[in-house]
């Protein structure tokens, strides 16, 4: 490991690793530090968690040559089925109708991180794990950081530092970036589920007064599960034994899938929606969710990042083709400037669903139901709400477009 880089990646998680993949081809030297060591050796659990993945992130994951690797794992989306319990209001989603092979695609984050770590292990690209960035400094010409691991303390440099490191970003923290935050005052409670009838690849999205619940069809006939509650309750909840939480589940979505026949592990995380002012720093980028963190409404938190991670790959390999500096500040201010409008409208969207389907009130009942009827009725409005869902809308970057970074 030299020690001298021209990018360190601060995170080895899906967002960071698929940024040190998509940029290998190039050649840059790169290193990513990562404090967790990779659980490779655990096998495949009921429990493993659901991530969703747009039309979108799979060209993304295709241009890099990761898709290879995760199709195997991940499970079509055909339709997204979006009701509110008790009202009239429906709309749908259909690929058939998109001339997609799906909207979207349903893997583990076990299958997923496995997929990406193995094509990462090719690369040649200096992995510091499990190792923790423990101090840096901006210069001139570089960012100098000590990391430490089992065997000590080290100096590295790069000429760009990327922020990967997550939502409770500590070098977000250290570069004293403030966020624009809104706590929500709900929990989400993530769980799988047995269906007693075949999904048949179809994702429901139900809104309820307690908040909305989300199914996302899985391997083996289950459902990826996120139950949103009042933050006071998610406790109980979490006490609930299996029985009494299929029972919730099943009140709240209906039999239109049979009856929920097992449960798996259930975690919680509160909601918040969070947006740094700033995504960029002289020689540093913040990347997925170090830069923002969304309400899961819409299923858009990871493939937000991954175009993060298309979009400052495009950067970042141009300035190093054209024997520029990656981690000046005006290379930098483009990948800062080609996000903004992403980042914003995604949270616009999310936040507005949010509150919109919150709103108890009668006349605000009414009209959003109208609105989702209209939506089903309307292909216009319909394939516009699904290029959103498919991360098509801002998919400018070569990788967005299923173009990898190295070939002009």
């Amino acid at each position: 490991m030299s020690g001298e880089y021209d990018i360190v990646i601060a995170g080895g998680g899906l967002a960071g690793i698929s940024l040190a993949c998509a940029l290998a081809p190039g050649g840059a030297r790169m290193a990513v530090i990562e404090a967790t060591p990779p659980k490779s050796d655990r096998p495949p659990s009921f429990d493993d968690r659901a991530i969703a993945l747009a039309h979108g992130s799979r060209r993304i994951f295709e241009a890099i040559g990761l898709w290879k690797n995760i199709a195997g794992t991940a499970t079509p989306i055909q339709k997204i089925h979006v009701s509110e319990r008790g009202r009239f209001g429906f709309t749908h989603l259909d690929a058939t109708e998109e001339g997609v092979p799906a909207l979207g695609y349903v893997a583990t984050a076990r299958d997923l991180g496995q997929a990406l770590l193995e094509s990462f292990s090719t690369t040649g690209i200096d992995y510091y794990s499990p190792a923790r960035l423990v101090d840096f400094d901006n210069q001139d010409d570089s960012v100098v950081m000590e990391i430490e691991s089992g065997e000590g303390k080290r100096q590295i440099s790069a000429k760009l530092l990327v922020a990967a490191d997550g939502g409770q970003s500590q070098i977000r923290q250290r570069l004293g970036i403030d966020v624009r935050r809104w706590e929500y005052g709900h929990t989400a409670v993530v769980s799988n589920v047995l269906a007693g009838k075949p999904h048949a690849n179809i994702a429901y999205e139900r809104f309820t007064p307690d908040g909305p619940l989300a199914f996302l069809p899985m391997t083996d006939n289950r459902f990826g599960v996120v139950l949103t509650v009042p933050t006071e309750e998610h406790e109980a909840i979490l006490a609930l034994d299996d029985a009494s939480f299929i029972a919730l589940l099943q009140e709240r979505f209906g039999y239109r899938c049979g009856r929920f026949t097992r449960a798996g592990r259930r975690s919680a995380y509160p909601l918040s929606l969070v947006t740094a002012k700033e995504s960029v720093r002289k020689r540093v980028a913040l990347l997925g969710n170090a830069a923002h963190t969304l309400h899961p409404i819409s299923g858009q938190g990871f493939n937000l990042g991954l175009r993060d991670v298309a979009v400052l790959a495009d950067v970042v390999a141009h300035s190093l083709a054209e024997g520029r500096d990656p981690g000046a500040l005006e290379t930098l201010k483009s990948y800062a400037d080609a996000r903004q409008s992403d980042h914003r409208n995604m949270a616009l969207i999310t936040d507005g669903l949010a509150r919109l389907f919150s709103n108890p009130l009668g006349f605000v009942t009414f009209g959003r139901n109208i609105g989702l009827l209209a939506a089903d009725l309307l292909p216009g409005i319909r394939h516009q709400i699904a290029r959103h869902a498919m991360g098509l809308k801002d998919a400018h970057a070569r990788l967005s477009r299923g173009l990898p970074v190295d070939r002009a």
